[in-house]
């Protein structure tokens, strides 16, 4: 009987020596690195965010809100619509706050609260296409941005940011 405890209790403590372990992002290098699914995640929308912001500072537009004189150019930050299959409404709310702060830290236009009306508005949408066969999944992701004139109606800035996810069997 005392061997039989032993072995139980040695398969007991073998069954949670196994068994899933927490870890944080200080405590694993590299752990937001590999894509857990096709869904979009931080690393890929930080991505296209990044690809749609750096084409918006470098337009013609960011810089004549640089080269301004006098009154700055008012800007009114709108909630980016998600038409994609995935629940992203939160992350996408992140972004157009990153996006309020460097815009508001940057100094170059001035960043209005909703409910102000300001010469331009910037939006933006995300979409995704996907496509499967019994061997593979593949979906392809799009967030664009613009930023319109509210005195005229014309787009002054737009972009399109892709990226493509898959699984494959």
């Amino acid at each position: 009987m005392n061997r039989l405890h032993f072995l139980v209790a040695l398969l007991a403590l073998a069954m949670t020596a196994c068994g899933p372990t927490y870890v944080r992002d200080t405590d694993t290098e590299g752990l937001d690195d590999a894509a857990m699914s096709t869904g979009l995640d931080r690393a890929d929308l930080d991505r296209l965010f990044a690809e749609n912001v750096e084409s918006l500072m470098n337009s013609g537009l960011a810089r004549s809100w640089r080269e301004g004189t006098g009154q700055p150019s008012t800007l009114r930050l709108e909630r980016f619509a998600n038409e994609t299959s995935e629940h992203i409404d939160s992350q996408l709310e992140a972004l157009l706050s990153k996006l309020e702060t460097q815009l508001v830290n940057g100094g170059d236009v001035m960043v209005l609260s909703e409910g102000n009306e300001a010469r331009f508005h910037l939006t933006g949408k995300a979409y995704d296409s996907a496509e499967k066969t019994r061997e593979a999944r593949r979906v392809q992701y799009f967030l664009f941005m613009k930023v319109v004139d509210t005195e005229t109606g014309a787009v002054r800035w737009q972009n399109e940011a892709a990226l493509t996810k898959a699984l494959v069997r």
